[in-house]
């Protein structure tokens, strides 16, 4: 790889007038190709006098003839910054020089925050410079010989009245979205991608099912899922073909044979009620649903078509034998182009459908989310250049596969990148999860809290010993459930945060990495967030009653820009519009970023109520409650609060409860009182308690928020 094969995108940004130049991060190659963007400038290497360098950036700048220093400890940076103001005189170019830092693969900025707050007040003009290296955090079905060393984005000017460390961090994270977009593996084929795995990977990587103990090569999967992929062809002309199976070796090979058969699959939820998937049938156009015999009769509930729009793995993998030994001999002997074209995978890439999944349905009925190859590809690139995860290592997929997260993340992933995959068909059965864990040695575990705090009863903690990393989604982390969990297992879970539409994972909280000597520690974890933004994913924050743009480190409703942000709900134009706006996701949910690039989660806009023109965050709520109930150590959910339609202030707050007493009046009044004790505003206070069973949730583990309105309106 040339460390010369450089990528330089927006040149005409670059203002004639003087400027602080301040990249993201810099080794040596790019900083000498940065000096020859200014060649014809005065430029000046700005260094933070504390700060360690690698020595050939060391040795460069000790001979440069023009330098300046400061200090991030400086208590009076707009004094200095107008020392530097000579620096900028006449076009000249002031570049900041980040130091060594000990930082986690794929993270944007490579300078600390208390660094760039002391940068952002000098008073000067800023122009951000993102730099991305696909090299180094390339997928392994990639070839990295022909990638670029580094993609070189100029971002845009800040001036100097602008400038601070929320909008510094908001440009820069654009101008790396920018970067990262310009890939071309994102340009490809999922199932190209997939069958390359196969392949690499193919016969030292297996799944293993845990329902049955039975294990596959992953080319042996290669093998029949090619074959099955034939069947499928001439099963349907349609181009979308449902799957309704639970995570497995079926449900695997019948995902890889449906793209392998150039169609869509389409992971249909069969724990939703049956109006709900009689609406995504409707929806998808699906005629052929591809599912197991035993499953059929398991799930007697599910809406099920005649008997010949059914495709049962079963009965048709027997009769299959020699078409499988055919592609396993082919799989071996030809190239993956070849095989290929052979099957018309790459008429099918980049931006056109590579799978639709459905939303939970917990707020409404579900929509129907078009991800595309790209979508899916980038995802991946995202989620497994942060992770970095070892040789050798294991994921337990138990995740539903109509769950965006089980799909992206215990489907595609461990395939292209080759891990083994254990599965198990219920979340829910921890025991028998946890056995799995102790029997293969599984390192990655991916859960949500509700299906956490299962590992909390009657699990021998050595039976999670080799567990790596826990990965939390779909629903906020308690950090009660957090410390528990550490206590007993000396592993914390840690959160991340995504959404169906963002195919699914935006952010991630991971491990710090090891120490490094002269090394600054910039962190990868911080309790009470959902983590940093994954690589290439820019985000902007908007004021949910002006819709008008706000800092970063305000609260406002997240939008999110990406290649892993999909392009629109299906048939749904007019949901489109409102949630996609010039490339941009706006996502519902409410939060803000710290200095350190922190995502944090205050609530989902529809679980707000507006009362009295204030914002009341039922999340929030909710957590006060379980603080002064002492239920923050329950495995179950014991209380929901809801908004109901209220005359007087156009909503009030309910609290749903499966622990109230026959007094519901007085021990509303009682938590009243608790509650304000505690700090919580008098108007965010439940006007009445509700008595409920059971608080229900969807088989993702999230709130059904639905099902608690309606229960609440109709007790009301």
């Amino acid at each position: 790889m040339s460390t010369f094969s450089i990528q330089i995108l927006h040149h005409e940004r670059l203002p004639k007038s003087g400027m602080l130049v301040i990249p993201g991060r810099l080794d040596f190659s790019l900083l000498l190709h940065l000096e020859k963007l200014f060649a014809e400038r005065r430029v000046t290497w700005l260094v933070e006098e504390h700060a360690h360098y690698d020595p050939a950036v060391r040795g460069f700048l000790e001979q440069s003839s023009s330098g300046a220093a400061y200090s991030c400890k400086d208590a009076a940076p707009k004094e200095a910054g107008r020392q530097l103001e000579e620096f900028l005189v006449d076009g000249g170019v002031l570049i900041h020089v980040p130091g060594r830092v000990n930082v986690r693969n794929g993270t944007a900025c490579h300078i600390p925050s208390t660094h760039l707050k002391v940068l952002c007040s000098f008073g000067l003009p800023i122009l951000p410079v993102a730099l991305d290296m696909p090299g180094s955090s390339a997928l392994s079905v990639e070839r990295t010989s022909t990638l670029p060393y580094a993609v070189m984005v100029i971002g845009k000017l800040i001036q100097a009245r602008e400038a601070s460390l929320p909008v510094f961090q908001q440009q820069l994270l654009e101008a790396a979205e920018e970067a990262y977009a310009s890939r071309s593996l994102f340009k490809g084929s999922l199932p190209m991608a997939l069958l390359e795995g196969l392949r690499k990977h193919g016969s030292k990587n297996r799944i293993i099912d845990g329902a049955d103990d039975s294990e596959m090569t992953y080319d042996r999967v290669l093998a029949v899922a090619l074959a099955f992929s034939q069947v499928i062809r001439k099963e349907t002309d349609k181009q979308r073909v449902a799957i309704v199976l639970p995570p497995g070796k079926a449900g695997l090979i019948a995902n890889l044979a449906v793209m392998f058969a150039g169609k869509t699959p389409v992971n249909l939820n069969f724990t939703a009620g049956p109006e709900a998937i009689k609406s995504t049938v409707r929806q998808s156009g699906v005629d052929r649903f591809i599912t197991a015999d035993p499953f059929v009769r398991k799930v007697s509930g599910f809406p099920w078509p005649p008997n010949r729009d059914l495709i049962l793995v079963e009965r048709e993998l027997p009769g299959l034998t020699r078409q499988i030994i055919k592609w396993a001999i082919l799989a071996k002997l030809l190239p993956t182009k070849v095989l290929g074209w052979w099957f018309g995978l790459n008429r099918r890439k980049g931006d056109d459908e590579a799978l639709l999944l459905f939303t939970s349905g917990s707020s409404g009925e579900p929509k129907g989310v078009v991800l595309s190859h790209r979508n899916l590809l980038a995802n991946v690139c995202q989620f497994s250049s942060r992770l970095e995860v070892p040789f050798g290592s294991s994921i337990l997929g138990s995740l539903p596969l109509f769950h965006s997260f089980g799909s992206t993340v215990t489907l595609w992933f461990p395939v292209i990148e080759g891990l083994n995959l254990v599965t198990y068909p219920n979340p829910v059965d921890t025991r028998r999860n946890a056995e799995l864990i102790a029997l293969h040695q599984i390192n990655i575990l991916l859960s949500t809290p509700t299906f956490l705090r299962g590992y909390m009863k009657r699990i021998d903690p050595a039976q999670l010993a080799s567990l790596k990393l826990v990965v939390t989604g779909a629903e906020k982390l308690p950090r009660s459930l957090a410390k528990a969990f550490e206590d007993k297992f000396r592993m914390l879970p840690q959160e991340g945060y995504g959404l169906t539409e963002t195919s699914p994972a935006t952010n991630l909280n991971l491990p710090d990495p090891d120490p490094e000597h002269e090394s600054i520690l910039i962190p990868s974890a911080r309790s009470g967030s959902v983590g940093q933004l994954l690589p290439g994913l820019a985000i902007r924050l908007t004021d949910p009653a002006t819709d008008k743009l706000v800092p970063l480190d305000r609260q406002g409703i997240i939008w999110f820009k990406g290649s892993n942000i999909f392009s629109g709900y299906l048939g749904n134009p007019q949901k489109t519009a409102e949630v996609l706006k010039e490339g941009w996701f706006r996502t519902g949910d409410v939060g803000r970023i710290d200095e350190d690039g922190f995502l944090y989660i205050e609530g989902r806009i529809s679980r707000f109520s507006k009362i009295a023109g204030e914002m009341v965050p039922h999340e929030t709520v909710e957590a006060a409650v379980n603080k002064v109930l002492g239920l923050d150590g329950e495995t179950e959910r014991r209380v929901a609060v809801v908004g109901v339609p209220d005359e007087q202030k156009g909503e009030a707050i309910v609290l749903l409860s499966t622990i109230a007493g026959p007094a519901l009046e007085q021990e509303c009044i009682d938590l009243r009182y608790r509650l304000l004790d505690e700090g919580l505003p008098s108007l965010w206070c439940p006007r009445q308690i509700i008595y409920m069973p059971e608080i229900p949730v969807l088989a993702s583990g999230k709130l059904d928020i639905k099902g608690c309105e309606a229960f609440a309106r109709q007790q009301r």
